[in-house]
């Protein structure tokens, strides 16, 4: 049944879409990378890009990243080509992907209720916190995000849609997954599969879901696109298939506070959080879904058996939850992990939540509320940003350290080396020209060469250095719990 807004409201919210993108867009390079997370798959990619090994990322130089496959690093790697090395540059692919999911989200909505129907359903996903944040941070989940909304977007149009499409769906659905596959692994293939399979099973469908979709020939071109880079993985760095498939894959979920992670600490967590993760992601809609849910369950049960009864309602429940489902036994989550989970979930809004009849040019109250509700996220975070970018960069990120290193040397032979622990965005903003050594043991031969050198080293490591060594070294900033200092001229 098509949904109709009135012209004022057809343009009041394309305009607000447009503002959430453009924000969104114009802050790309407005804060720095921040550590861990971001800072590593930025500089993973500019390594790839420095060295020219397109092959197997790498965690340092010379030193394989088996963490996750390498389409995003791909991505930040050639937009770092086409736009420098830079904050824009490694985060415009999360942009790109996540875009390319509110397109599908737009072309389900409307297919299903008209061009209406798409705008209205577009504004909450555009809106949606984890959405809006993950299109503007350096992570894998935007591409797989877009792996599996293709593959189950291009699933529905090939067993529901007209057999004009079916052709193209088919090959769509295919893609959806070698994306996956090349974004973050097999776990693609399991937020795809689950809800597709219990879609199937309930609606008692697999003849049509079998004659739908070239199975065959689809798998093909999934291996053919996906399992080269596997095998030329595994022949650049052997043992990359045992961690990534059995570690990344099995122990990390089933293993609280799995020790085997090559790159920092599991994420130990409740088993279950992953609920309480989509709850923060989902804002604002999970409260108007929450509270959906509380009018259905004690005054219109009819909802909630329309939502089982109706196979595209149905469909969309399934696809929504089964991120959530599926890691609600792990006891290692991120907030991230629920992206995938969202594009349904916004189609789920956008059908639940329809204003009532409209008048001749009114802004109905539901509508107000949605614009409004739009606006909040966009407007709070550009505030965000201008009032906390001095923490950002001083505290989240090193890029205000190395500024001033490289603002006060004299020339690049007098290098910045980091006692003890490195962050990851130092060597992203020092282009990986940095050095680190373990103790004040190691630093002492740096210190005893002609060089005038900057360190770089924890308050309370600086105050358990021999005093010898600190009268050698001028202070120059603090920058969170770290400390700049330079090497004394003799």
């Amino acid at each position: 049944m098509a949904f109709a807004l009135t012209a004022r409201e057809r343009r009041a919210l394309a305009r607000v879409i447009a503002v959430i993108v453009g924000v969104r867009l114009l802050t790309l390079a407005a804060y720095p990378l921040m550590d861990s997370t971001e800072s590593r798959y930025a500089e993973i990619a500019r390594k790839m890009l420095e060295t020219g090994d397109w092959v197997m990322p790498q965690f340092d130089y010379g030193v394989p990243f088996w963490g996750k496959p390498p389409l995003s690093t791909w991505l930040s790697a050639a937009s770092m080509a086409a736009f420098g090395v830079n904050e824009f540059a490694a985060r415009l692919p999360s942009l790109l992907l996540l875009l390319g999911c509110g397109a599908l989200v737009h072309a389900l909505a409307a297919r299903r209720g008209g061009s209406d129907q798409g705008l209205w359903t577009l504004a909450p996903f555009a809106a949606t916190g984890m959405v809006f944040v993950a299109a503007g941070a350096v992570m894998t989940d935007p591409a797989l995000a877009l792996g599996t909304t293709l593959s189950m977007a291009a699933f529905w149009i090939a067993v529901d849609g007209p057999a004009s499409a079916r052709r193209a769906s088919g090959i769509a659905f295919f893609l959806g997954l070698a994306v996956g596959l090349l974004s973050k692994g097999p776990v693609a293939a399991v937020l795809t599969f689950v809800p597709i399979g219990a879609w199937t099973l309930w609606t008692r469908r697999g003849r049509v879901v079998w004659s739908a979709l070239p199975w065959l020939a689809g798998t093909a071109l999934t291996a053919v696109l996906v399992v080269p880079w596997y095998w030329a993985a595994e022949r650049a760095a052997p043992g990359f298939l045992d961690y990534f498939l059995v570690g990344e894959h099995w122990k990390r979920f089933v293993e609280p506070g799995w020790k085997g992670d090559l790159y920092g600490a599991a994420h130990a967590r409740p088993r279950g959080m992953i609920w309480l993760f989509w709850m923060v992601a989902a804002l604002p809609w999970s409260v108007t879904a929450l509270a959906w849910l509380g009018r259905a369950a004690t005054r219109r049960r009819g909802d909630l058996v329309r939502l089982v009864a109706d196979p595209w309602l149905l469909y969309l429940v399934l696809w929504a939850t089964t991120p959530m489902l599926f890691f609600t036994a792990s006891g290692n989550v991120l907030a991230t992990y629920v992206l995938p989970g969202l594009p349904p979930f916004a189609l789920l809004v956008g059908e639940l939540w329809r204003p009532a009849a409209a008048g001749e040019e009114a802004l109905r109250p539901a509508v107000r509320t949605v614009l409004v509700t739009c606006l909040i996220l966009p407007v709070a975070f550009a505030g965000g940003i201008v009032a906390l970018n001095h923490r950002f960069e001083t505290e989240l990120s090193h890029k205000a350290l190395v500024r001033t290193y490289e603002t006060l040397r004299d020339s690049a032979a007098e290098r910045l080396i980091y006692v003890g622990q490195r962050p990851v965005s130092a060597e992203f903003y020092a282009r990986g020209k940095l050095l680190k050594v373990g103790d004040a043991a190691a630093l002492a031969p740096h210190l005893d060469d002609a060089r005038g050198d900057f360190i770089v080293l924890r308050a309370r490591d600086f105050a358990e250095l021999p005093a010898e060594t600190r009268a050698r070294l001028t202070p120059l900033g603090e920058f969170g719990e770290y400390r700049l200092l330079r090497e004394k001229s003799r």
